[in-house]
């Protein structure tokens, strides 16, 4: 928050109306906001009468090269003087540009630049979503729930569990029906956790007969207490094949535990390409196809995400007409390597376990190796609707059908995202590539987040754009816009490309 909206005071819902303050139409709220505070979103504030963008627009400065060093230019607290580091790799985002709301205007900036020859627009507003949401990516093997069961935050639902992927467990949280179509309660928590998940803050989320676990976009994720290291490097049979060299000719049999698809490698292909022997091992479970079992225990926080602490619990008897003898060795492992251990067959033919040997360390460090860390991922999801499209032309339509042609490049706080096929403009982005803080929120409930629209001037124009609008970078840098907030220079994301270039290299091609 800008330190102009840290001077003013938090706007009282209960206060009666009074003259002096001034009615804000920058959500649909609709504050009156007296001379010195801000309105109940945080985000807009009285200052000698007039309504003001409490937080700076900020303008990306781009590394010369994509994936250079973040290297921001502009000290905490400290005045800009308007000049950029790089004038040819500037920016100017959505990030505290204001509205479009009530819908009846332009959007608050279109900046005009000129890039290798050809003229582009870019259209830049902080889009109001409440149709919106979070898909969440948690890298883990644990169960956290069953598909479909209710995601909480503060005690309200905010959304479900969703499909579990290859090393990831998935929820889909947010939505119009979670955001207004609930108590306010309900609106509120699915507001604040959204908000939070998007400005790459801690959230704990409650799964119903499941598990307690706080998502932070890239951190790793914690499950009932417990921080998580490593996804796994495969399912069981895919380990199997992975490493099965590995382990030839220094044990006998091995078992890779996992929930969802167990691997042996003596029945698997990958074995018997390499002239495994059979051990007469007996795995209870549902045989796939040779060396793969599925549903050996019930998803848990266990090993291989199973609920079992002891891995001879999915063993049965062994079968001495098949290769079982006393001092057969046995490797089980999980698909992380996290959990492991090994045993040889007694006279009786149930296996003891024996101390670790060290010629199986390696191959055991290896699975660990190849597991990358464990993160979370948080990707928010909106639909850009009639406010923010009549804000870029008169002839809203037109904008879908540019976006979905490639002639129009969107990007959220500069950051590239994905547009869904089929009707509309529903986007997708990486939060952990839009800058800090780069999400807000007005309290009908719904969140804010900055859209930006570039596209060559002469399409512009064609889809009936707000020609006279058109600005310079250094005009707006000069002058500002309605809100009258102040300007800041910041250091882009390495990752992100600048996006008029990123234009440029995937619209269709055209002569110039």
């Amino acid at each position: 928050m800008s330190e102009l909206s840290e001077r003013f005071e938090t706007h009282d819902p209960g206060e009666k109306k009074v003259a002096e303050k001034i009615r804000c139409d920058a959500c649909p709220v609709m504050c009156y906001i007296a001379e010195g505070r801000t309105g109940a979103c945080d985000r807009y504030g009285n200052v000698g009468g007039r309504i003001v963008r409490c937080d700076p627009l900020t303008i990306l400065e781009h590394a010369e090269e994509t994936g250079g060093a973040v290297t921001p230019f502009l000290a905490e607290g400290e005045d800009w003087n308007g000049e950029l580091v790089n004038s040819g790799r500037r920016f100017v985002s959505a990030i505290g540009a204001g509205t479009t709301y009530p819908d009846y205007k332009p959007a608050p900036f279109i900046v005009s630049q000129e890039i290798e020859g050809v003229d582009l627009v870019t259209v830049v507003t902080e889009g109001i979503f409440s149709y919106c949401g979070a898909k969440v990516k948690i890298d883990t093997d644990r169960h956290l729930g069953d598909e479909t069961v209710a995601v909480r935050a503060e005690g309200e639902v905010i959304g479900h569990v969703s499909t579990a992927e290859y090393g990831s467990q998935m929820l889909s949280l947010g939505g119009v029906h979670h955001l207004t179509g609930g108590s306010k309660a309900e609106g509120r928590a699915t507001c604040d956790a959204l908000l939070n998940l998007c400005n790459k803050k801690p959230v704990e989320l409650t799964i119903d007969g499941g598990v307690s676990v706080v998502v932070e976009a890239g951190k790793a994720p914690i499950i009932d207490g417990k921080p998580e290291h490593r996804m796994r490097v495969g399912c069981g049979s895919a380990t199997i094949g992975m490493f099965a060299t590995q382990w030839k000719d220094l044990v006998d049999e091995v078992v890779v535990v996992d929930d969802h698809i167990t691997g042996v490698v003596s029945e698997h292909q990958a074995g018997k390409v390499l002239g495994w022997q059979d051990t007469g091992i007996k795995i209870l479970g549902r045989r796939s196809t040779p060396g793969r079992y599925f549903k050996v225990s019930e998803p848990g926080l266990g090993w291989g995400g199973t609920t079992i602490s002891d891995p001879l619990q999915i063993l049965g008897e062994w079968n001495p007409k098949k290769g079982a003898r006393p001092g057969l060795s046995l490797l089980m492992v999980s698909t992380t390597g996290e959990q492991f251990a090994y045993f040889e067959l007694d006279d009786d033919l149930k296996p003891v376990e024996k101390p670790f040997p060290e010629r199986l360390r390696k191959s055991v460090d290896l699975i660990e190796d190849n597991c990358e860390p464990a993160l979370c991922t948080v990707l928010f999801v909106g639909g850009a609707g009639g406010s923010l499209r009549a804000g870029v032309t008169e002839n809203p339509v037109n904008l879908t059908r540019s976006v979905h042609g490639l002639q129009t490049y969107v990007t959220v706080g500069g950051a590239p995202v994905y547009v869904w096929p089929g009707g509309g403009i529903m986007l997708m982005v990486d939060v952990m590539r839009t800058p800090d803080n780069a999400f807000g929120y007005v309290p009908t409930p719904a969140l804010v987040a900055p859209i930006e629209f570039t596209l060559r001037r002469d399409d512009y124009e064609r889809l009936g754009g707000y020609v006279s609008e058109i600005r310079t970078v250094e005009d707006i840098v000069a002058h500002g816009g309605e809100y009258l907030n102040s300007r800041r220079g910041a250091g882009a994301q390495g990752l992100n490309p600048w996006p008029p270039l990123a234009y440029l290299r995937h619209a269709p091609s055209r002569p110039r």
